[in-house]
């Protein structure tokens, strides 16, 4: 009996080309490379990565890492809700312009948007005069650091978000609204609990990217050691001081935040998967 392949079914040695393939790429441009980093890291034993990484410049690195990424995430969160359920959810003018807008930090070099900010409020720039009498230094300072992140962060949100509320539509909401209820019991009760998945995941994409930036944070930052390096800076700095075993093992520390993250993510995707796939097919 001859064996009958269906459009849809493929070969199994294609299946299995591609399998290797697949496999082939992850291996040498992900795996390998993670595992350089650790095993670098760990090269001349535990307690020396441990002492990189408990160097007072280290560990200023990874605090300011943290309070960047816990000023940069929520804002980005509160950001990414509100211009999705604008888009999603109401037609105006301007409507495509801000949609092009979102993506704007995608389509930007990093290091050319810390370059805008130096334009911007640097010593020389628009308003660096005025903020020079006001004593406010927001370049080669924490606050530009900030500001950097949200502005290379703040698409991870929206852009996780606007699909989703487009596909579940407004039926709900105008349904809810036709009852007497006001704006923000609409958004609690009907319109945040059909978009938390995607919010949870925006956040920790954001999250992730936040602690990882380098390019617009390198601009802004000034590379003062203590005081304005996070730990993709600090990573750099050591490196080029030929401190190997330092500059892997706070690189290691980044990787592992950045595996944690992606962990958690597929956590919850298995944890809540009913959960999810009735909120998409909502």
């Amino acid at each position: 009996m001859k064996f009958r392949r269906y459009p849809t079914q493929d070969h199994p040695l294609s299946r299995i080309a591609l399998s290797l393939i697949a496999i082939g790429v992850v291996t040498l441009f992900l795996v390998l490379p993670l595992a350089t980093v650790f095993t670098e890291a760990l090269r001349k034993g535990l307690g020396v990565a441990w002492e990189a990484l408990d160097d007072p410049d280290a560990r200023a690195a990874v605090r300011l890492t943290l309070i960047t990424a816990a000023i940069a995430v929520p804002l980005n969160a509160v950001f990414g809700v509100a211009a999705s359920w604008a888009i999603a959810k109401f037609d105006f003018k301007g409507k495509q312009f801000l949609t092009t807008l979102i993506d704007l930090p995608f389509s930007i070099s990093p290091v050319v948007s810390g370059l805008i900010y130096v334009l911007i409020f640097g010593l020389q720039g628009w308003f660096g005069e005025s903020l020079r009498e006001a004593n406010v230094k927001i370049i080669f300072a924490v606050p530009g650091i900030v500001l950097a992140t949200i502005f290379i962060t703040f698409p991870f949100v929206a852009r996780e978000l606007i699909p989703l509320m487009e596909d579940q539509g407004r039926d709900e909401e105008e349904a809810a609204t036709s009852l007497g209820a006001s704006g923000w019991d609409t958004f609690m009760r009907v319109t945040l609990p059909n978009i938390r998945w995607g919010l949870l995941y925006g956040v920790l994409l954001c999250n992730a990217r936040a602690m990882g930036e380098f390019g617009a944070v390198s601009v802004v930052s000034g590379h003062i050691r203590g005081l304005t390096n996070t730990m993709p800076l600090h990573v750099e700095v050591l490196y080029n001081d030929y401190q190997f075993v330092g500059a892997f093992a706070v690189a290691s520390l980044l990787a592992l935040l950045a595996l944690v993250t992606l962990v958690l993510k597929s956590l919850l995707e298995w944890r809540f998967a009913d959960d999810i796939a009735a909120t998409h097919r909502h």
